[in-house]
């Protein structure tokens, strides 16, 4: 989300001391403060929910100038690969003090804080109140980037996690589509599944919220996790930025850096995209795309047959050999297209809806294509790579589509077939072949 988010005002306050919230997220950006949530009123008069600058998740009321209530959890939240599921629970009337803010991750309640101040028995909140309420912000400040799904206001009832939550049968913990529950006056449902109104509310009221800002829809849920650029794996992150999801990857002059994904696999067949978005300079050698060995980011120390990419000016690189003219290069708003075989250890690249024949060119349908590198190494597990090698070019801007159907914040212009519906790509995926996702991986 970045710099959008969502709001609404009340037309009337409603239940201010007993409410429940349930939602999704899945973080992209970490180290800064963020709010999920925010109402504010004035500078002393404010409540959020958010990620504080250490990647602690704090719940805060404050009230005339003060708190009045806050849990601040000693765990850390920094896997952007994973969603969380999140319920916070205020019950002000409640007799045992500890109960009456509570909040539950993945199904399971927080009990360790490094700050655990109860609110006095009866004492509002600013939730359900006339008062403006983001999703994505406080006030003008502290945007959440990230993705959010399935944003349950309960007004009038505390609630756990299970009236919204259910285990799967691989044991993973997954929205329950349609909870049931009464939602009250101003309880809503934000499933966030209509790209044209993402603020509708589906709880059967019609307490919606107004978007501002551009929000992209996401292929990408708690039920079906799609690969994306991992912050925590990369080599030199000096001018280097993630945005989009972290499906985008921006390097600034001066900057030979890289970065992995968040998914890996040792077997299957799996298919993304990615293109230049993108630069300024001459930035013909820089951009390097395809897939390297987990673990193998390792500050450019890597050997033969460590990687599997293919350069901009048309080399192709195993991790520290090159070879020239394997491919005729790409250049700004091209598209490649990356097949992993790891069923045979083999990898195909693509160019604008056709396949190359490592022999320089990209000219072939992909049942008459040829593998740039045969004989992958069967140790270990495989991720994609994305990289700027070349520190003298200027401003580079890379984005990836493992599925989510955007480049950057453009969606494709005509969806592609044979994703075995899993995923939204630009081309054809070759038959056999789906998205790096938790769905892809199972299949």
């Amino acid at each position: 989300m970045a710099s959008a988010y969502l709001t609404r005002t009340p037309s009337s306050a409603s239940n201010k001391d007993l409410w429940t919230l349930s939602f999704w997220i899945k973080r992209s950006t970490l180290g800064t403060t963020q709010s999920i949530y925010g109402v504010y009123a004035d500078s002393n008069n404010q409540e959020t929910l958010a990620f504080d600058s250490n990647d602690k998740l704090y719940w805060q009321l404050y009230q005339s100038g003060g708190v009045v209530g806050q849990l601040t959890t000693n765990r850390l939240f920094r896997d952007t690969s994973a969603w969380y599921h999140i319920v916070v629970a205020y019950d002000s009337a409640n007799s045992t003090a500890g109960n009456r803010m509570r909040m539950y991750i993945n199904g399971v309640e927080e009990t360790s804080f490094a700050t655990d101040t109860n609110p006095s028995s009866g004492q509002d909140s600013q939730w359900n109140s006339t008062t403006a309420h983001s999703i994505g912000r406080i006030n003008t400040t502290n945007y959440f980037d990230g993705l959010i799904t399935h944003f349950n206001n309960i007004d009038g009832t505390a609630l756990t996690p299970t009236s919204f939550g259910q285990s799967d049968s691989n044991g993973v913990w997954i929205p329950k589509p349609s909870p049931s529950v009464t939602y009250g006056t101003n309880g809503f449902f934000l499933k966030m599944d209509n790209s044209g109104n993402m603020g509708l509310d589906s709880g059967g009221g019609s307490n919606n919220f107004t978007t501002s800002g551009t929000i992209t829809q996401a292929k990408d849920t708690p039920s079906n996790v799609f690969a994306t650029l991992n912050p925590l794996d990369v080599f030199n992150t000096s001018g280097r930025t993630l945005s989009n999801g972290n499906n985008t990857y921006t390097t600034s002059s001066g900057n030979n850096s890289e970065v992995a994904g968040t998914l890996a696999a040792s077997s299957g067949k799996y298919y993304f995209e990615t293109k230049i978005v993108s630069q300024s300079g001459s930035a013909g050698s820089s951009a390097k795309y395809g897939v390297i060995g987990v673990k193998k980011i390792n500050k450019g120390t890597l050997a033969a047959g460590e990687a599997a990419t293919i350069y901009s000016d048309g080399r192709k690189n195993n991790g520290y050999d090159s070879v020239s003219n394997a491919t005729p290069g790409y250049t700004l708003n091209d598209i490649v297209q990356v097949a992993l075989d790891l069923d045979n250890n083999q990898i195909f690249f693509g160019l604008n809806g056709n396949w190359g024949d490592n022999a320089g060119n990209f000219n072939q349908t992909f049942a008459n294509a040829t593998a740039l590198y045969t004989s992958l190494s069967t140790v270990g597990e495989w991720t994609p790579y994305l990289n700027k090698n070349v520190t003298n070019d200027n401003t580079l801007t890379l984005s990836a589509n493992f599925g989510n159907g955007y480049f950057g914040t453009t969606a494709v212009t005509s969806a592609g077939a044979n994703a075995s519906g899993n995923g939204i790509f630009e081309y054809d995926v070759p038959t056999g072949y789906t998205a790096l996702s938790t769905k892809g991986l199972n299949s």
